[in-house]
């Protein structure tokens, strides 16, 4: 019965996926990456299933019995007062049926309050949580479907909105176990309370499907994810850009994106290199992220990021670099124990 409702929700929330059209979206910070090991592979790693938890946050298809009493601990490291992070745990219903809880969570800091001349009159804070579950089931040894809700609280001085939302997703492994196959419906749902009395506001309903292959005889994983499939055009016009002129009085118009731009900005390309059961070394480059982020004549590394785990005996470290732009980037670090493994130490 279980998997019947998951696949029934599943078609059901695809399609309304696929008729939005974009614009303004409420709770932009559904998307953003609180695991290291998200961070280092360009936000969206959803085609790879290992003992990691956190990975589940993204693709609740993810979950399976080896993550039972599994527990993992993320935290950004910002300037100024900011930071964000994730806290989860998986645990095993029975060897078919995987559950989790995550609670990710950015805090804003203080900043002052202000009269309209900019008098200081005291301070403020604000912040946004999403409170999540998750349940997969492995259909058969090839085949596993899962699902996330999530509630959703953002608070901006006295300012506050709710909403809900689910995360559906099923996954395909062949009979190598090399190569994984996945589709993903994330953040489907509705602003159920505005931050004022105005209009609800969409949120970033992304479909995705990510295709990931480790090499039989290298030790290389490559993964190439296609995100935002609900919104073909992903690119922005300055609607004031003029055309210019060039040295012979020539008119050089406006540029306008071509079908190879609009379709690069749809994919991430990420690599994990496996050390062994030690270490692993990541890289990915987001198109997207780097057309937004760079800095015009200074493009520099916008768009990729990269990091570095570590598997002890009994806990794993991850780091993780995202690089927005030559102005800007992010720190990340990942804490994943199985708590069974320090009980059977005692």
């Amino acid at each position: 019965m279980l998997k019947h409702r998951l696949c029934i929700w599943f078609l059901f929330v695809t399609v309304l996926a696929y008729g939005q059209t974009g614009g303004e979206h409420a709770f932009p910070f559904l998307d953003m990456a609180y695991n290291a090991r998200s961070g280092a592979l360009g936000r969206h790693y959803i085609a790879f299933r290992d003992k990691d938890v956190n990975l589940a946050v993204n693709n609740p298809s993810l979950l399976y019995s080896e993550m039972h009493n599994t527990i993992g601990f993320s935290q950004a490291l910002h300037a100024g007062g900011i930071n964000h992070g994730m806290l989860t745990y998986g645990r095993k219903i029975n060897d078919e049926i995987t559950a989790s809880a995550h609670l990710r969570y950015v805090s804003y800091g203080k900043m002052d309050r202000t009269t309209p001349t900019g008098e200081v009159i005291g301070t403020f804070s604000a912040g946004d949580f999403i409170l999540g579950a998750g349940i997969a089931q492995q259909l058969n040894p090839r085949i596993s479907i899962g699902a996330n809700l999530n509630l959703i609280w953002s608070q901006l001085e006295s300012f506050t909105s709710f909403g809900a939302s689910v995360d559906l997703a099923g996954t395909y492994f062949d009979e190598s176990e090399r190569t994984t196959v996945t589709a993903l419906v994330r953040n489907a749902g509705l602003q159920l309370k505005t931050y004022t009395d105005t209009e609800r506001t969409p949120l970033p309903v992304n479909p995705m499907v990510a295709v990931s292959h480790r090499l039989q005889h290298a030790p290389f994983l490559f993964s190439i994810v296609a995100h935002s499939l609900n919104r073909w055009d992903l690119t922005y016009t300055d609607p004031n850009a003029q055309p210019t002129t060039n040295l012979l009085g020539e008119e050089i118009p406006v540029p306008v994106p071509g079908f190879g731009e609009k379709l690069a900005r749809h994919f991430i390309f990420q690599v994990e290199v496996l050390g062994g059961d030690v270490m692993r070394v990541r890289l990915a480059f987001d198109y997207q992220r780097r057309r937004e982020f760079l800095v015009e004549n200074r493009p520099g590394m916008a768009g990729f990021s990269t990091g570095v785990g570590f598997n002890f005996k009994r806990f794993s470290l991850d780091y993780g670099l995202v690089i927005y732009s030559s102005a800007g980037f992010n720190n990340l670090i990942t804490l994943t124990t199985n708590m069974d493994k320090w009980k059977r130490s005692m």
